[in-house]
């Protein structure tokens, strides 16, 4: 059965799957204990891997704006949009995925890869969610670090086009933005790890086949183990945060 997921899900960890397999292994008598056993048993279980590329670059001549959700009550979906950009190539083939996530929910609701860094990946992920937005008339803030991408006059039009206001990180630290880096690294340790792609239009069909699975088929832990699509569909739920470093550290997967 564990297979059988991880061939849609392949990097999936322990707690999620017992949440998807449940009525399964009810039927079996295995519990959640019983099941981190036979995972141990049969070296099923997975071991992060980080990795790090720079891909902000801060040091431009574009305003920087103000760190409006910093101490923000964060309550519904499509009340704070996270964006964020991470490196999936390889060093012969680079390649960049372009991130707009919800911060409540963590449904991605946009996204673009691209092989450059230029300003237009950002803008077509924002355009993509702007357009897939349910809750249309929901007052907005996009939120992210001071990259020149989000910086652009290009960038800034598009938000106040569509009177969506703009919030940044105000100095360096990933747990400002800890939504978005979060949600990037679980397409990259859990869908595209290991994967060594040449063609960026194939890539591009992976990651859109990645985040649709990620949307509507895996288990949250900040989510309670709802989908994102399903706490997207909702706003009575307690969105879990992450303020510190430490709390990070407790939540094994967001």
């Amino acid at each position: 059965m564990i297979k059988a997921i991880r061939l849609r899900m392949p990097r999936i960890g322990g707690k999620k799957l017992y949440k998807i397999l449940y009525i399964n292994l009810n039927e079996l008598d295995v519990g959640r204990d019983k099941l981190f056993a036979i995972m141990k048993a049969n070296h099923l279980q997975i071991r992060p891997k980080r990795q790090y590329h720079v891909t902000t670059n801060s040091h431009h001549r574009f305003k920087k704006h103000k760190n409006l959700i910093e101490n923000l009550l964060i309550h519904k979906p499509e009340q704070v949009f996270v964006s964020d950009i991470t490196y999936i190539g390889t060093r012969a083939y680079p390649m960049y995925l372009a991130l707009v996530t919800d911060a409540y929910s963590k449904k991605i609701m946009g996204f673009n890869v691209s092989n450059n860094l230029t300003t237009a990946g950002a803008f077509a992920a924002m355009t993509m969610a702007i357009k897939n937005r349910f809750y249309h008339h929901a007052d907005l803030i996009h939120h992210s670090d001071k990259g020149l991408q989000y910086c652009s006059n290009e960038y800034q039009e598009l938000l106040i086009g569509n009177n969506i206001s703009c919030s940044m990180t105000e100095k360096y630290d990933p747990y400002q933005n800890a939504v978005a880096e979060r949600v990037n690294g679980i397409l990259k340790q859990e869908f595209l790890e290991g994967i060594s792609i040449k063609d960026l239009q194939l890539m591009r069909l992976l990651v859109a086949e990645s985040i649709d699975i990620y949307n509507t088929e895996r288990p949250h832990y900040s989510n309670y183990y709802e989908t994102p699509q399903q706490m997207h569909n909702q706003s009575k739920i307690k969105m879990r945060t992450y303020k510190s470093k430490i709390a990070s550290q407790k939540c094994d997967a967001i």
